[in-house]
């Protein structure tokens, strides 16, 4: 198939679009990226594509145009203002890079925005191709989770923009089962929705790993790993409470790796708590670095904030540490602690309960070595049989056969 990928962003940055991407062209599809400028997560465009821009043009064989835009920077103005300069960007100079250039189909990459959605339509159109968009975020829901917005009225205005997407997409693919009611509020036709969730990805399926070495090996304490992105979404204050209470004890050490829009208010509040010899903040690495952080961890640790929208969220990284075969520590609700509970991989406590963490980290530190062993074990066959890369990028080629199937019957009974 000739596939079309719009996405806000792509590699260098760390996205699951990269691993997508490369096994399309792998599986003998062409594929084409109509992507932003990489300055995520910093906010800051990365120095390598400054001084070489042109050395991003190609990715694993796949042809990338990349549009001008704003780069995020700090605040909710700025953001706005990124989110907004990827859409004109790429609805005023996909249709004319693109030009002559069809697709059997388009698909829509959305951890967030939303807006994503509105140039892959715009190309739709002007090529007569069907989009399928893949939901990885709740829009408004999370807006108004994270206090991004408050006004009811914008949430009501963004809502409508949701519907404007949805309706215009032949599939639109949701990364949970409880997404799925969610988009059908936007979507008309509920036949259009599918679940299809993040997979695990090989990378962290190695044995025998070298550890990291920014990380000092220290004998008789228990490593607890978070990574990824330093969010909002990710509720570091009730992370950081749990890691306070248990601030005297010297066995027990938090490694954090990622970085984000709260790296440095982290950074401020660990030493404001006085945690620098308990809490060590890493920074960010590429995703090839990944697999080596995880092999100093005795624990991984995924939280989210308590609010409805981020319980029907599956995290990106659960898949991730599954495959890892470490045991999990979750402090978040509904569908991302109904996996670690169903693969009886972990320990879980609820969103923003830091002292329910602080007792599952000491629960989980007590534990016999080879308990912890089966616990990861566990993780990592049930990332194999319920989020195997091979198995979901087979569905996925499904549902693009699929998409295009229905647009082409749609344009011959109109």
């Amino acid at each position: 198939m000739k596939i079309l990928i719009v996405s806000q962003y792509f590699w260098p940055e760390n996205f699951r679009i990269n691993d997508l991407t490369q096994e399309l062209m792998q599986r003998g599809h062409s594929v084409t990226v109509l992507t932003g400028i990489p300055n995520y997560p910093a906010g800051r465009v990365f120095d390598a594509y400054r001084q070489d821009p042109k050395a991003f043009e190609q990715y694993s064989g796949a042809r990338v145009w990349r549009v001008p835009m704003l780069a995020r920077g700090q605040g909710a103005v700025r953001l706005f203002l990124n989110y907004l300069s990827f859409v004109l960007g790429a609805c005023l100079h996909g249709p004319w890079w693109l030009r002559g250039q069809q697709a059997d189909v388009i698909f829509v990459f959305e951890p967030s925005p939303v807006t994503v959605g509105l140039p892959a339509i715009l190309l739709g159109r002007i090529k007569g191709t069907p989009v399928v968009f893949w939901a990885l975020d709740l829009w408004p829901e999370t807006l108004a989770a994270i206090g991004v917005v408050r006004s009811p009225r914008v949430l009501g205005w963004i809502g409508h923009l949701v519907k404007f997407i949805y309706e215009r997409c032949t599939l639109v693919l949701g990364q949970s089962h409880a997404f799925l009611a969610s988009i059908a509020k936007y979507c008309s036709d509920a036949q259009k929705i599918r679940y299809f969730p993040s997979w695990a990805e090989e990378i962290f399926n190695q044995p025998d790993l070298v550890p990291a070495p920014e990380v000092p090996v220290l004998d008789g304490v228990f490593n607890v790993l978070f990574a990824g992105n330093i969010g909002e979404a990710q509720d570091l204050p009730a992370v950081l409470d749990a890691a306070e209470s248990l601030k005297h004890n010297a066995a027990i050490r938090w490694l954090i790796v990622g970085d984000g829009r709260k790296s440095g208010w982290l950074l401020e509040e660990v030493a404001r708590r006085g945690l620098q010899g308990n809490v060590l903040l890493l920074g960010r690495f590429p995703v090839e670095r990944m697999p080596s952080f995880y092999a100093h961890a005795d624990a991984l640790l995924v939280s989210l904030k308590k609010d409805p929208v981020f319980s029907m969220t599956i995290p990106g990284k659960v898949q991730s540490y599954l495959m890892a075969g470490v045991p999990l520590l979750g402090m978040l609700d509904g569908e991302g602690a109904k996996v670690i509970t169903e693969a009886n991989a972990g320990l879980v406590c609820a969103a923003g309960d830091s002292g329910g963490l602080a007792a599952a980290v000491l629960q989980m530190a007590a534990m016999p070595a080879d308990r912890r062993l089966q616990l990861g074990a566990n993780g990592h066959a049930f990332a194999q049989k319920e989020f195997g890369r091979g198995l979901l990028m087979d569905r996925l080629e499904e549902l693009l056969h699929e998409a295009a199937d229905i647009y082409k019957k749609t344009k011959e009974t109109a």
